[in-house]
């Protein structure tokens, strides 16, 4: 075969097999068997290793092709890759509906729906038609390069099909989901658990895992999938349904199910037929999607955060599953809180193993009616902690146990305490071992003295070996102490004491945090701090100036009188305030904020939320953890959770991060 005709015959067969591809992927037909068009492949390769110079990127034989990454490097998107707010019922929807009229009397819905596929979110951009680029959602503006690992997905064409809206458009962008299979998720396991090796707990996380590996060989083989859902590119489509026919014309997968709407009772009972078939689909999903149809008017209601006004999510409701509760037991807490918590038949919710959910108290026990030896309904909705919502009381089979408050503490077998008019029991032995390890898990904690290098198996570790007594104890550790324990060397020895003398300065509201008095939380140990100034001031403090503080009542303040006046307490802290360098706080910078009281949500692109709270209160703003009809502002994130509902809800404001950041200026 001559040069030139080995050139055509190579042509040939890759627009051969990716009009087969598209049959297959697109169409869900096949003209030819598997064979036959591994046969079109294979002499596709043969030739093009004979005729390496006729090799081009959208090739069939590339989707794995070059070397393993050493890392991934940033992509600025042309356009910001939004989030969307949740919608969790119909009553929600037709809110979200309302919101719209009333910034566009005039406007005329219709809708366009398509299933939420829970996967990950991926730009492609296409230059004069070939695959060029693939990126990672990010934070929306910044994501990573997956080109590499994007080829090896079938369902992604290297080429776009021909079309007359492509001829004239160098640069083309498709948005989409890329996820993993049910059934591949399966197979998977099944070699890991051949193997002897730990299984994977859901297809999502799975999916994420593998599009981070730096060897594409290895992405391939586990068959990632990939729907589009999207067309960036102006190419005169003037609706979201156009979007969907011209990706399929290019040569996407898109959603089956999606569909135009008229009216919202047609997008309900979409919403309710999907529900049904969920479980049959070989993808999975948290919900539907229902876009604003038209272009226009989608745009030109705009964005608000990270999120367009004119779509949203309408997520199914939480995850809930039925097991036994085995036992029930009691936790307890720094400030001597006893908490029963269920000891569960283990059982998977959301891809996560449950075996523990957490009963709060005697009065929720109660409320639900649950007994040792109940099967129960338990629910979880992502990140939430299980929660047991219902009994179901006919499968009882009369072996069932009621549980009953202790009167005594099960670890220091001191008698209990309930005050009149609250729902918590408490210890109220302050030497109770129990409360002293959770007051130095407290005391070592990210928010309060945050010592490098030492957890709760440290802690563990020094208080089983009478090391330690009160946290004043830490500061007086030498290398030798730690050299005595186990899985302390001289190097880790050296390390974590360095650590320990690091945190010898610190911020007076850490302190005051660290302490774990009851009731006293992050904001409420800063309105301390700021007021008082000192930890000598705060100690000598009265109950009036305490409750003289904003947001700070008598219970807080008893809490504050209480710690301070106990004898006991008293050597431990003149110990730690000897061995502390304790630092004012910093007067606040401006007054922008005052007044005014702020909760955030999801990830913030330039700053951590621990900044962002700081930020408000150096301004002498308020912040919250909370959303309320009192909150003034509620500043969202990448990724925001269900506080962005409530708040349009409640009627809160709500501002991006830019907009936030803009009130400084």
């Amino acid at each position: 075969m001559i040069k030139k005709e080995a050139k055509d015959r190579i042509e040939k067969l890759k627009k051969e097999i990716r009009h087969h591809r598209y049959l297959y992927h697109v169409l869900n037909k096949q003209d030819i068997s598997d064979a036959a068009l591994d046969s079109l492949k294979n002499e596709l390769f043969q030739l093009e290793q004979q005729y390496p110079v006729f090799v081009t990127a959208d090739s069939p034989t590339q989707r794995v092709a070059g070397e393993p990454s050493e890392k991934f490097v940033k992509v600025k998107h042309e356009k910001r890759m939004l989030s969307l707010n949740d919608a969790f019922n119909e009553e929600d929807v037709q809110h979200w509906i309302d919101r719209l009229v009333r910034l566009d009397p005039e406007a005329k819905f219709d809708f366009f729906v398509e299933t939420k596929i829970d996967g990950l979110a991926i730009s492609l951009m296409y230059q004069d038609s070939v695959l060029v680029q693939a990126a990672t959602r990010g934070n929306g503006k910044v994501g990573e390069d997956v080109t590499i690992n994007i080829k090896t997905i079938h369902s992604v064409p290297l080429r776009l099909r021909e079309h007359k809206l492509l001829k004239k458009q160098k640069y083309v962008e498709i948005r989409g989901e890329v996820y993993l299979p049910k059934k591949e998720f399966h197979r998977i396991n099944a070699e890991r658990k051949k193997r002897g090796e730990p299984t994977y707990m859901n297809p999502r996380n799975t999916a994420a895992g593998t599009l981070r590996q730096l060897d594409p060989a290895l992405v391939a083989e586990r068959k990632l999938q990939f729907f589009s859902y999207a067309l960036p590119t102006d190419l005169g489509q003037h609706t979201h349904e156009e979007e969907h026919l011209l990706l399929q014309e290019f040569g996407f997968v898109t959603d089956p199910d999606a569909r135009a709407c008229t009216d919202l009772q047609a997008v309900f009972s979409f919403y309710k037929t999907i529900q049904k078939k969920r479980d049959s689909l070989d993808y999975d999903i948290d919900g539907i999607v229902v876009t604003v149809n038209d272009n226009a008017l989608f745009d030109r209601f705009g964005v608000v955060g990270k999120a367009p006004r004119a779509a949203v999510a309408l997520k199914f409701p939480a995850e809930q599953s039925t097991t036994i509760v085995e036992d029930i037991q009691i936790q307890i807490g720094r400030t001597g809180a006893l908490t029963p918590v269920a000891h569960l038949k283990p059982v998977q919710i959301a891809g996560t193993t449950v075996a523990r959910a957490t009963l709060h108290n005697m009065d929720e026990i109660q409320r639900l009616g649950v007994k040792i030896g109940d099967t129960v309904i338990i629910e979880k909705a992502g990140d939430i902690i299980p929660d047991i919502v219902a009994v179901l009381p006919t499968l009882r089979t009369g072996k069932e146990k009621v549980f009953r408050m202790p009167k005594k503490c099960p670890v220091c077998h001191q008698p209990v305490l309930k005050k009149s008019g609250e729902v918590v029991t408490y210890c109220i032995n302050e030497h109770c071992l129990a409360r002293q390890r959770e007051q130095f898990y407290h005391f070592v904690s990210k928010k309060g003295l945050d010592i490098d290098g030492l957890g709760p198996k440290s802690i563990d570790q020094l208080l089983d070996a009478d090391l330690i007594v009160t946290p004043a104890d830490l500061f007086s550790l030498t290398v030798e102490d730690l050299e005595s324990l186990e899985g302390f060397a001289d190097v880790s020895a050296k390390k974590l004491v360095e650590g320990i003398d690091a945190a010898r300065k610190v911020d007076l509201s850490r302190l005051i945090f660290a302490l774990g008095i009851r009731q006293v939380g992050e904001q409420t140990a800063i309105d301390l701090a700021e007021h008082f100034g000192s930890m000598e001031a705060l100690r000598k403090a009265s109950r009036k100036e305490i409750e003289s503080l904003h947001a700070i009542g008598a219970s807080v303040a008893d809490s504050v009188l209480n710690y301070f006046a106990d004898e006991a307490r008293s050597e431990f802290l003149e110990r730690l305030i000897h061995e502390l360098h304790i630092q004012a706080p910093q007067k606040k910078t401006s007054t922008v904020f005052l007044g005014e009281s702020y909760v955030f949500t999801g990830t913030l692109q330039s700053m951590t939320r621990d900044d962002a709270r700081a930020l408000v209160r150096a301004n002498g703003g308020i912040v919250s953890s909370t959303v309320s009809r009192n909150l003034d502002f509620l500043v969202v994130g990448d990724k925001p959770g269900s506080k962005v509902a409530k708040a349009q809800k409640l009627g809160v404001t709500i501002l991006s991060e830019e907009d936030f950041l803009k009130k400084l200026q």
